[in-house]
């Protein structure tokens, strides 16, 4: 009863901030796309103008909630120091923190299943952790380094650098961790250069021309110039990272063979895709990214379609023992061939009992777990074939679940498990 409901608080711990996360994700990201519109949408005073007199160099009219407003832009520095000023920074602040916290209570929480997969790298819950940790640190100096040095001044090359950098660490990701924790890690790493863009470059800066105002001094402008770069390249992040918060739904994508590649092509056309929407606000049409975009976001759906089922000549139900070393039972075989009459059923659910109910029941076994994941249970005959589509992609197509083996099912069991929905999963 204990663990039970230490699995239930956990469950609402992961919800109330997984709903935090959003919130404030939306208001982050919501807020940098506003401000690269505003950015690329202004137009700047008539010459001579009081507005340009007054060091104005760029404004805009818009209508909006039955309000008219007028938002200016100052070259470097109004003249005189408002006594309102608001900062852009709890937004970002509060997206991190809730993501960390997220990470910590999804995958750190329970490392041994979320994060380990004994077939891609023998690693320990502990020794994963650190791998995703190390990722993180690891995001931000290699990218604050790089905008550091002489190649921070060429945007072109240095977008290009670093797109070859988060597609190497998911390389490296997708070859220690589980599919997923390698996705959501690289996303961990996009969000801790996004926030310590905003912690370490621009907010300071920004403190710097309010300070030089406060002193009766001149801003220097190249505080406002770093700002802005770190700005817009937390702009061109947004799409991409939008994309990995929402993948763990798509297992299609992380468990691929090539899921390093396929992530790479789907963050590429969410760049070309914001490149569109950028130049497009400072009013020049490129229709060409966009349709690129569609194109490497298509090629990716062909390429990872899932493929025919090989068909063998028989398929035997491997008991728990065997799997783990015991003697397989010789007379529990299924021949595909009769497929088309039907396999029995009474195998087919053998096999979810003993490899999925654990998870997937009213009242979980397995540890960690309060209620079934995505609310699919498979303790009856009914259940089962009322979610066959979805063991069927899961357990046979993707092969994700059960969640990193953790039942042990086995090659010739997901074959029975194919060849009974194939046979009409009566």
């Amino acid at each position: 009863m204990e663990a039970l409901f230490v699995s239930y608080g956990v469950e609402w711990l992961n919800l109330l901030v997984r709903w935090l996360h959003l919130i404030t994700g939306i208001a982050w990201i919501g807020a940098s796309f506003y401000f690269v519109w505003l950015d690329n949408s202004i137009r700047p005073p008539k010459p001579g103008s009081d507005l340009a007199k007054k060091g104005v160099s760029g404004e805009l009219w818009a209508v909006h909630g039955g309000g008219f407003y007028n938002p200016q832009k100052y070259l470097v520095a109004p003249s005189e120091l408002p006594e309102e000023l608001h900062w852009f920074k709890w937004e970002a602040y509060a997206t991190w923190i809730s993501g960390f916290a997220m990470l910590f209570i999804v995958y750190y929480f329970n490392a041994s299943a979320m994060m380990v997969d004994k077939s891609v790298a023998d690693l320990s819950g502990l020794q994963s952790v650190g791998v995703g940790l190390g990722t993180l640190v690891l995001g931000w100096i290699v990218y604050d380094l790089l905008c550091k040095s002489p190649l921070g001044k060429r945007e072109g090359l240095l977008g290009s650098v670093m797109f070859v950098f988060i597609v190497a660490v998911a390389y490296v990701l997708t070859h220690l961790l589980s599919g997923r924790a390698a996705y959501i890690h690289v996303g961990a790493m996009i969000g801790t250069i996004m926030v310590g863009n905003v912690l370490m470059v621009i907010i300071p800066g920004q403190r710097k021309l309010v300070e030089a105002m406060k002193e009766g001094k001149s801003p220097d402008p190249i505080y406002g110039k770093k700002g802005k770069q770190r700005s817009v390249h937390n702009n061109y992040f947004t799409l991409p990272i939008l994309f990995i918060m929402i993948s763990n739904h798509y297992a299609m994508t992380y468990t691929h063979a090539y899921s390093w590649l396929v992530l790479a092509a789907i963050m590429a056309a969410g760049v070309l895709i914001r490149h569109f929407f950028n130049l497009r606000h400072a009013g020049k049409v490129s229709i060409g990214f966009p349709i690129a975009g569609c194109v490497l976001l298509l090629g990716v759906a062909i390429a990872i379609a899932p493929k025919p089922l090989p068909k063998v000549a028989a398929v035997p139900v491997v008991s728990p023992a065997a799997a783990t070393g015991g003697a397989a039972d010789s007379s529990a075989t299924v021949p595909v061939a009769a497929a088309a009459s039907g396999v029995d059923f009474a195998r087919v659910q053998e096999v979810i009992t003993q490899r999925c109910a654990s998870c997937h029941s009213a009242q979980p076994t397995q540890a960690g777990f309060a209620t079934a994941p995505a609310g699919m249970m498979l303790q009856t005959p009914e259940l089962i074939r009322q979610h066959a589509a979805k063991v069927y992609q899961r357990a046979v197509q993707t092969k994700d679940m059960p969640l990193a083996n953790m039942t042990h099912m086995t090659d010739e069991e997901r074959a029975l498990i194919g060849a009974w929905f194939e046979a009409g999963a009566k």
